[in-house]
């Protein structure tokens, strides 16, 4: 054999040992016992919520398997407080972590990029009752698989469309419900911000169709102090117009931007 090919062969066999040496040692004594090796495999540094981790790969990723959900709720679901918050509950049920938080791109990021796709394709798993890997396939799509159509999930404009947006968001609906839940009707996943909105004319006087006054309003507070600040001592909680500007609730007429609740 040619000194070349002898060369090859040991530069492969030393790659095949260190490929099965090397997770090993990491299972069975931590990445503290081959510190050089973080250096080399490591993405990038921590986000300031895991840094104190520092290169304790192990504690996030589990050899030859990557990063496991169970890895990740074992050391949130000792933060009770956080899942019992309306804006954080669903993750009891998520069990998928890695779709929307992302680590390694360094401590000013917040590791954190919701993605409702993510989310819609949970859901219709969970819906027709399909495992990511394992499918039980229909009859209609054992017919498709019969004349080699490839079964794949549903785009993700289309789960999308099937979330339950009021589900997570009803908490800090601005609407207060008035205008159901159907969310999916002005808004869509990329933006909260209502794309082509245009608010009614200033000489509007249909305020209280969309808009709904404060708990002050319905109170004493309302005419021991609203009416006589404004100087419409007559006003009713309906004519939001004679004391409100249409660019912001809190631009009093008169008075220019007051903040009071």
């Amino acid at each position: 054999m040619k000194p070349t090919g002898i060369a090859y062969l040991l530069l492969g066999l030393v790659g095949s040992a260190a490929a099965m040496l090397i997770p090993l040692i990491i299972h069975q004594f931590g990445t503290s016992a081959l510190p050089a090796w973080q250096g080399v495999v490591s993405p990038g540094p921590m986000s300031a919520a895991h840094a104190f981790l520092g290169n304790q790969c192990e504690a996030c990723h589990t050899p030859t398997r990557g990063i496991l959900a169970g890895t990740c709720i074992g050391c949130h679901i000792a933060a009770p407080r956080d899942l019992a918050k309306a804006s954080t509950i669903f993750h009891a049920t998520i069990q998928d972590c890695r779709g929307c938080h992302i680590e390694h791109q360094g401590p000013g990021v917040r590791p954190t990029a919701m993605d409702h796709a993510v989310l819609a394709r949970i859901g219709w798993r969970r819906t027709v009752n399909i495992s990511p890997r394992e499918a039980e396939p229909s009859v209609a799509t054992r017919l498709a698989q019969s004349v080699n159509a490839r079964w794949t999930e549903p785009s993700a404009a289309k789960a999308e469309a099937e979330l339950d947006c009021a589900a997570c968001h009803s908490f800090r609906d601005k609407h207060q419900r008035l205008f159901g839940q159907r969310c999916e009707d002005c808004h869509v996943t990329a933006a909260w911000k209502v794309n082509g909105f245009l608010h009614p004319s200033p000489q509007s006087r249909d305020c209280n169709q969309c808009h709904q006054a404060p708990p002050s309003h319905f109170m004493m507070h309302f005419a021991m102090m609203d009416q006589g600040m404004t100087g419409q001592h007559e006003a009713t909680v309906e004519q939001c117009y004679l004391c409100h500007q249409t660019d912001s609730f809190n631009d009093i007429k008169g008075l220019g931007w007051f903040k009071m609740h």
